[in-house]
């Protein structure tokens, strides 16, 4: 038998498949997969049913429904105070994993570099090594998450293609600076480069920490392309809807790849995203507000029996050191051994770097129901304690 394509056959069963399985196996509670309990607000929701019965099913048009790309710039002119034009500016995507594969697959080159900021999200280095990019990795590593300046400036060379860029940053839960993203745009514009810009938690940010869109800042207009989620702005994971926003120059090739990948997405979800978009500035201000509260109940559980905290300014995830409590175990072992024994589920924060050499923290979920995150809290407790 011929072999399968290299690149995407090399990849193994993920640690996050593992311990979900592993979870589902042993009726541990799961706080390793980013997905929120509930099903969404129920006026979205209803939104996507009445558009099922009563609006067309068939094809939409290849670059989203004019409805939806409308909001998307409406959206964006509300929030940032970016003038979008929703015809040549906005496509949708079935979600924004196909976001990303599209402007990886339509603007990289055999042989391109492409800088990205460890810890990834786990998509991201298949599709560029898929799409024959040269990935040139940096890292911000736990306690602080400090960008570290030097080591971007040797990864930008002339031969840098774009930069793939997560803010706010899954899993770290860092909130990208004004400051940090003006030496990025620095650097992108020193290498003649693109940015993928990943914001699909940017209403979920927390004390005062401000989602800044890299597309706002001088220079970076033309070079920036954004991704939205609606499965993160209202909790409906399983959605699959995202939106891309560029100069009609960049979203002319990412348009080609997006056509050949899935070519459409939904009709009704389209519609039911375009409603949730329109909602007045309560809605988005309160899912942040209602994450942070999650975020902060899960932390005192957590610093109650001796996790040492790191900081979160945003998205889903909260990392915690664990050396006081287990000092000689791995953070890939660790996870097994709560999950088996005290019947919680983790991701150790090693799994998003490419070298595994920064031990003894977890990523804990906490987009969850508040009777989840406090029985995951009592079963920790009664374990380590």
């Amino acid at each position: 038998m011929k072999p399968a394509n290299s690149v995407l056959s090399s990849y193994g069963t993920t640690v996050f498949e593992v311990m979900s399985r592993l979870a589902i196996e042993h009726g541990a509670v799961n706080l390793g997969q980013g997905f929120p309990d509930g099903n969404g607000p129920g006026d979205v929701v209803r939104a996507a049913a009445v558009a099922l019965t009563e609006k067309n099913n068939q094809y939409p048009p290849m670059l989203g429904l004019p409805e939806l790309r409308q909001e998307v710039a409406r959206h964006a002119k509300r929030f940032y105070g970016l003038d979008v034009d929703w015809s040549r500016e906005v496509i949708v995507t079935s979600g924004a994993t196909e976001a990303l594969a599209a402007c990886l697959f339509g603007l990289i080159e055999p042989g391109d570099e492409v800088v990205l900021i460890e810890p990834l999200y786990d998509s991201y280095l298949p599709i560029v090594r898929r799409a024959g990019g040269v990935p040139k990795l940096v890292r911000v590593e736990p306690p602080d998450w400090s960008l570290p300046r030097a080591d971007l400036e040797n990864a930008f060379t002339y031969r840098t293609k774009l930069l793939l860029l997560n803010t706010p940053m899954n899993p770290t839960g860092k909130v990208f600076t004004r400051d940090e993203l003006l030496f990025l745009a620095g650097l992108v514009e020193r290498s003649d480069a693109f940015v993928v810009c990943d914001e699909v938690y940017e209403h979920i940010t927390f004390d005062g920490a401000e989602h800044v869109p890299l597309i706002t800042l001088p220079g970076m207009r033309d070079r920036c392309l954004r991704i939205g989620s609606a499965g993160k702005t209202f909790s409906l994971t399983g959605w699959k809807v995202g939106y891309l926003t560029a100069s009609a120059d960049l979203l002319g090739p990412v348009s080609k790849a997006h056509q050949f990948l899935v070519f459409t997405t939904p009709p009704n979800l389209q519609h039911a995203t375009a409603y949730g978009l329109s909602l007045d500035d309560g809605y988005f201000t309160e899912l942040g507000q209602d994450m942070k509260r999650k975020r902060d109940r899960l932390a005192d559980g957590l610093a109650g029996i001796g996790f040492d905290l790191l900081p979160c300014d945003g998205t889903y995830f909260l990392n915690a050191g664990y050396r006081g409590l287990a000092d000689h175990v791995d953070d890939e072992a660790f996870c097994r051994v709560l999950t088996l024994e005290a019947g919680v589920t983790a991701i150790p924060l090693s799994a998003f770097y490419q070298t595994p050499d920064v031990g003894g923290f977890l990523r804990f979920c906490f987009c969850k129901a508040d009777s989840v995150l406090d029985d995951a809290v009592s079963k920790l407790a009664g374990f380590l304690g």
